[in-house]
């Protein structure tokens, strides 16, 4: 069964791309027809590649690993940090930070820092401070929740991206291909998806378009974390089952005791 359908897509706007003098060439593929100037994306293909996306990041959560998201664009923030947060996953919706994967160690030790500073702060060391330094400290605390507090779990680096708008994250895109990260993203026309391995062809300005297809990721990562646990219940299961049989035969096995014998 399909996650979106083209009517759904229609009506969120998926299907209005943009000036077909803004168009990349890359994207023909996709592009159904021009209409006033404006290239309409074809949904049916849209359709079929959202599902494609769904399948191949349900297996990533699956596994156990992280899929990161990232949106800084002003439409798209708040929707990309609402669904993250619901399946659990890492987003960055404020600027991407340079080297975010491709010098990860830095990232980490500036996460350490925001939890170090939490540690003062609750076991009353900075109290000891001037009222100014404190100020400080706390916008110093303030500035390193905004902008990494959304990753502060992400303790490795992601399995996997899922970007909006593919141009305006072209630094996050960049670094995940030179580590070999595989990168889903909403490609919009006037985009190259040739840097994409998951495209999802569709309007990445729209914020009900937008909506649509990360509410069908997050469906798809729910859908692999939920049979993860149900796998692992199975094998608990069958463990504690074997380890069951094992320990009835190895009681089985064992001689009887010799009665005493009776005294004269």
């Amino acid at each position: 069964m399909a996650r979106t359908d083209f009517d759904s897509l229609l009506a969120a706007g998926a299907h209005f791309g943009h000036l077909k003098r803004k168009w990349n060439p890359a994207m023909a593929p996709y592009i159904f027809m021009e209409r006033n100037g404006i290239h309409i994306i074809d949904l049916n293909k849209t359709v079929a590649k959202i599902d494609q996306a769904a399948d191949a990041i349900k297996q990533i959560a699956k596994s156990g690993k992280r899929i990161l998201f990232v949106a800084t664009k002003k439409q798209a923030k708040d929707i990309v940090a609402e669904k993250a947060a619901s399946v659990g996953m890492p987003y960055v919706i404020e600027r991407w930070p340079g080297g975010m994967l491709t010098n990860f160690p830095t990232i980490r030790k500036a996460v350490k820092k925001m939890a170090n500073i939490d540690k003062l702060l609750n076991d009353g060391t900075y109290d000891k401070l001037s009222k100014r330094e404190n100020l400080q400290i706390r916008r110093k605390r303030a500035k390193l929740e905004k902008n990494l507090g959304s990753i502060a779990d992400l303790t490795r680096l992601p399995s996997a991206l899922f970007v909006v708008d593919v141009m305006k994250e072209h630094i996050a895109v960049s670094e995940a291909n030179r580590l070999g990260i595989p990168v889903f993203a909403i490609v919009d026309t006037n985009s190259d998806p040739r840097n994409v391995d998951f495209v999802i062809p569709a309007n990445d300005d729209a914020t009900k378009s937008i909506d649509l297809i990360l509410s069908a990721m997050c469906d798809a990562i729910n859908e692999g974390v939920e049979e993860r646990k149900v796998e692992k219940a199975d094998q608990d299961a069958a463990a504690e089952k074997k380890e069951g049989k094992a320990g009835k035969k190895a009681a089985e096995a064992e001689p009887a005791e010799e009665a005493p014998a009776a005294e004269e």
